[in-house]
């Protein structure tokens, strides 16, 4: 089944997108918003227009009254068109700011406002009304009516503009409130999103980093990430690739080495081969001639010392394995075998180890081991064989020459003793190596020699692969990098601690089991 991956790129891309659209969006509603604020200014206009209107023709009411005028009469009829004109025009905003009744009421009032006007113009004109004191009674009744209906006209207009004005007043604060609203969801939504994508993409970026820390430390381990991102599969299938490469080829180096300690070994193997093979032919050459004399005399076999004859064979029996037991030893060193842990009693194993150099062992040149038969350590045997011979050989080749004293001794520690942090004789490790746990119960095991030592600048540089103070030729550089990477596999570490003119001591430390 088809498992679609979006890549980083994509959550990257799709969250600004989403920022975009929101920035789009809040956008948008502020523009409908300021639009919808115009509209409302622009017939707040009208409104004030409509009550500046009223005053007018009040104002010119007045002063027809006073002076009877016409033109006054004129502007008062053209401002009550006016004002009739923009009613009809915005009834929709009227109705919304003021009741029907009230709308009704003015479009009412200045309609019957316009005809008392009319009527009183035509009075002043010239009435049909014979008598003067008709004529003046029905001015001042129409004069009543005029004011009458032009105060409920202002009064009507002036609630609406006071009504128009606190609503603008009440949408710019409401715009105000979702101005800052909208800036802080927006902001919130961006953290939101920023959050987002450094669960989606940050964290597997830091668990490679954290698995690379693991892998920086010396132990190859697979990184297994849980993204469904295809940077980050490709990346981890990539990476777990080159591991397996690595590993291979760390194999192919201890191999390398290996095939070169067994070119070394064999003259060792030949020297030590040599002794039972020449007791062997020793026993047998006397044996022949035993038998040879015994047949020149003339002698029955029976004749022949049945002790002797059957020291002589013990010899060859025993010679027989002992260089069989060499053999056995060189065979399974060289060996390619799993990895496979189990018990092994670390004196016996020096002691097979050793017989690998003893050619080598100048006669100026003690080798001691200090080991108790009861300590014994769980390891793969063939794997810290060679760690152990890599650094016999090493401290051989640190006393070459001059001569001098190889030591090896081993104890146990138990965690319980080491409650006060006691790390003597790995001061040099955790300064340049990191740390050697101390948690567990363990094996120590020291390979001291008294050989000149190493200088204070290349403590740090021992375990790095290829590097060698040795002349071009003469060494790999791989001997202690592959010490350090089997003691490793054993979920052990390895220390150094050297001063130039006193010796070189390796502690080897090991888990219990």
């Amino acid at each position: 089944m088809f498992h679609y991956r979006p890549s980083i790129r994509q959550k990257i891309t799709l969250a600004y997108y989403a920022i975009v659209a929101l920035i789009i969006g809040l956008s948008l509603f502020t523009f409908l918003e300021l639009r919808f604020i115009e509209q409302k200014i622009t017939f707040g206009e009208a409104i004030s227009e409509f009550f500046d209107t009223t005053l007018e023709i009040r104002r010119f009411e007045k002063n027809y009254f006073l002076y009877e005028q016409v033109s006054d009469y004129v502007e008062n009829t053209a401002y009550v068109t006016k004002a009739r004109e923009l009613l009809d025009k915005n009834v929709p905003g009227f109705t919304a700011l003021a009741s029907p009744e009230q709308v009704q009421s003015l479009r009412t009032g200045l309609v019957e406002y316009r005809g008392f006007m009319d009527q009183y113009a035509a009075l002043n004109e010239g009435s049909k009304l014979r008598k003067v004191p008709e004529r003046t009674a029905r001015k001042a009744m129409l004069e009543g009516r005029i004011r009458a209906t032009g105060k409920d006209i202002i009064t009507i207009a002036e609630e609406i503009s006071k009504t128009e004005r606190r609503s603008i007043q009440m949408l710019l604060n409401s715009s105000q409130r979702i101005l800052v609203l909208s800036i802080l969801l927006l902001s919130l939504a961006v953290i939101a999103i920023g959050q987002v994508l450094s669960r989606v993409v940050v964290k597997p970026l830091k668990l490679i980093e954290k698995n690379m820390e693991v892998i920086a430390d010396g132990r190859f381990e697979k990184i297994h990430i849980d993204s469904r991102d295809r940077e980050i599969a490709s990346l981890t299938n990539a990476f777990n690739k080159m591991l397996k490469e690595l590993e291979l080829r760390q194999r192919h180096l201890v191999h390398s080495e290996k095939l070169a300690s067994l070119g070394t070994l064999l003259s060792g193997v030949a020297h030590e081969l040599n002794n039972p093979l020449s007791n062997i032919s020793s026993s047998n050459q006397i044996l022949m001639e035993e038998l040879q004399e015994a047949q020149e005399k003339k002698q029955a076999a029976a004749a022949l010392d049945p002790e002797f004859i059957n020291e002589l064979l013990l010899q060859i029996s025993e010679q027989t394995d002992r260089a069989r037991n060499i053999v056995r030893s060189l065979l399974e060193f060289s060996r390619d075998k799993d990895f496979k842990k189990q018990s092994i009693p670390v004196r016996a194993l020096f002691e097979e180890t050793l017989r690998f150099v003893k050619g080598q062992i100048p006669a100026n040149t003690t080798i001691r081991i200090d080991v108790p038969d009861d300590i014994a350590i769980t390891a793969d045997k063939q794997r810290i064989q060679q760690a152990f011979l890599n650094l016999i050989k090493n401290a051989l080749d640190a006393i070459a020459g001059e001569g001098g004293e190889v030591s090896v001794k081993a104890h146990r520690n138990s965690a319980v003793d080491k409650a006060g942090d006691d790390v003597t004789g790995i001061y040099n490790y955790l300064k340049y190596r990191g740390k050697c746990t101390l948690e567990d119960d363990t094996i120590d095991i020291e390979v001291h020699d008294t050989g000149p030592g190493i200088p204070a600048d290349l403590i740090s540089k021992i375990f790095d692969p290829f590097f060698t103070t040795k002349d071009v030729g003469k060494g790999s550089g791989l001997g202690l990098f592959i010490v350090h990477e089997i003691i490793e596999e054993h979920d052990g570490c390895i220390a150094v601690d050297s001063e130039p003119g006193k010796g070189t001591s390796f502690l080897i430390r090991l888990p219990l089991r």
